[in-house]
């Protein structure tokens, strides 16, 4: 999986906490609003603001209890010295400058607002019942870049400076820096939500890569089916028009060079690495796009969902019996 590590919490979601009424304010205004924690963040650390604290705890108690138990591991929140602790942690001349340079380009989050909102109606039509999160925006300090719990999602804007930021330079490879681009946020914000709500069934007959890979093929496909993407690849894997032109090329031989290396059926942790993850592998080829592997899922899907054009995104969601859908498909 990407530099994006997903926290998915069982917490209690008090009716009464007023950053978990996202659904009703969906219902009623037809949008999602992106709630700008990281703005109490820097008021209440950098400025020494009270007030801003407060209404961190008080508005946010959910997001709060995430970002100083999950995201920072600070403790915990009912700790008595949180406070000052966390304050401690964010006062640290490069977090204020990050933190600066966070409000400097992320003035208005407007037309995420609007993406967010077109992604998250596609998907409850598909989805009746699913709960639409509450989403804020954190500075994680470098940390996870999504948070995700059963009714939140938290974008972590420090972690969306673009490749180029110059502190990224000094922590991070280039692969890393790919995917830390704004138009990765909506993106990150719906596959990451999905697979909080439909975790990998890690079972004993059903962790290979052929299932890891139509699992998270599956998740990438409906992730940019909802936001009406249709370079299946480009915006959740961050193709470019070259890897772009490599898969098309390449697509036959090599999905049958992966079929006849017995890769599929493997259950090596550095095979399934090397398909599914960013990082640089000796596997296989350098001019292979990274995540190949989620790749290949998707045109597996894409096929399988071409031919049964009457299986809805619900059911696919559901559906675990990947043998039986790539019997159902020529590609």
């Amino acid at each position: 999986m990407r530099n994006i590590l997903i926290i998915i919490l069982s917490l209690l979601v008090l009716s009464a906490c007023r950053d978990d009424r996202q659904e009703d304010f969906f219902l009623s205004e037809g949008k999602i609003k992106i709630h700008r924690y990281d703005r109490l963040q820097f008021e209440a650390s950098a400025l020494n603001s009270f007030t801003s604290l407060q209404k961190m705890n008080m508005d946010f108690p959910h997001a709060t209890k995430i970002l100083i138990e999950d995201v920072l591991a600070l403790g915990s929140v009912n700790d008595e010295k949180i406070n000052d602790r966390l304050c401690a942690y964010y006062s640290d001349t490069s977090l204020v400058n990050l933190m600066l340079d966070v409000e400097d380009k992320y003035k208005d989050l407007g037309s995420f607002e609007k993406e967010l909102t077109k992604a998250f109606v596609n998907l409850k039509k598909e989805l009746p019942s699913m709960t639409v999160p509450a989403v804020y925006s954190q500075i994680s300090a470098l940390n996870q870049s999504i948070v995700v719990s059963d009714s939140l999602i938290g974008i972590s804007l420090d972690k969306y400076m673009g490749e180029d930021y110059p502190m990224y330079k000094k922590y991070y490879y280039n692969y890393q820096r790919k995917s830390m681009s704004p138009d990765r946020i909506v993106p990150d914000c719906i596959s990451f939500y999905l697979l909080g709500l439909y975790p990998f069934p890690w079972e004993k007959d059903h962790r290979s890569l052929f299932d890891i890979m139509m699992y998270r093929g599956k998740i990438a496909w409906i992730t940019e089916k909802v936001l009406g993407e249709s370079d299946y690849g480009a915006r959740i894997l961050g193709y470019d028009k070259e890897q772009l032109a490599w898969c098309e090329k390449n697509k036959k031989s090599f999905i049958e060079w992966v079929e006849k290396s017995r890769h599929l059926e493997s259950t090596d942790p550095m095979i399934i690495r090397a398909y599914i993850q960013p990082t640089p592998n000796k596997i296989l080829k350098d001019e292979v796009p990274p995540m190949i592997g989620v790749w290949m899922g998707m045109q597996y899907i894409n096929a399988y969902m071409k031919k049964n054009p009457d299986v809805t995104i619900e059911k696919l969601l559901e559906d675990t019996d990947y043998e039986g859908m790539l019997m159902d498909i020529d590609i």
